[in-house]
């Protein structure tokens, strides 16, 4: 049966209703995985300014000229990791990965390159713009998505082996 040809009223392939072991304790572990994907991201940027301090150094001050690249190297770099990160078979980025996090499209197909630059984008715009207190819509919404994720059309779920582990623990599922 093609997707067109579903029913409207099908429920979406994602729902935790149906599957609460896919959504127990995401909003914290998406945290912590935010926490160590800001390290992995600083790490390389601190590395190249360091870098370039030093070089500026040896060139008598001519080096510090490459400081201007540090902001667009950084942003480049923040766009690479997320979209090839949530773009990638795992659909996670490494602190994703750590705490058993994945990020999926609305209907459970996995994420794309573009999905995953755009979904950091409008993270960072929206926080900037709205304040980080638009993070709290996620207590307001069953599948605890986040503005940009309602969005976006994605979804922040527990890996398979972490849903799995969960439900064969009962834990009321």
């Amino acid at each position: 049966m093609a997707y067109s040809e579903l029913p409207r009223s099908a429920p979406p392939l994602l729902d935790p209703f149906r599957d609460p072991e896919r959504f127990e304790g995401v909003l914290m572990r998406r945290v912590i995985a935010f926490m160590i994907d800001v390290v992995i991201l600083f790490v390389p940027v601190a590395v190249a300014t360091i870098a370039v301090f030093l070089f500026g150094i040896v060139t008598l001050g001519l080096g510090w000229a490459l400081f201007w690249l540090a902001g667009p190297a950084t942003v480049i770099w923040a766009l690479l990791y997320y979209g090839t990160t949530l773009g990638g078979p795992e659909t996670a980025t490494w602190g994703m990965r750590m705490v058993d996090l994945q990020m999926r499209q609305g209907d459970g197909a996995p994420s794309t390159f573009l999905l995953g630059t755009v979904h950091a984008v409008l993270f960072w715009v929206s926080v900037s713009a709205l304040s980080p207190l638009v993070l709290l819509v996620c207590f307001f919404n069953h599948r605890r998505r986040l503005l940009h994720d309602i969005l976006l059309g994605t979804v922040v779920i527990n890996n398979g082996s972490r849903a799995a582990r969960l439900r064969a623990a009962g834990l009321g599922y």
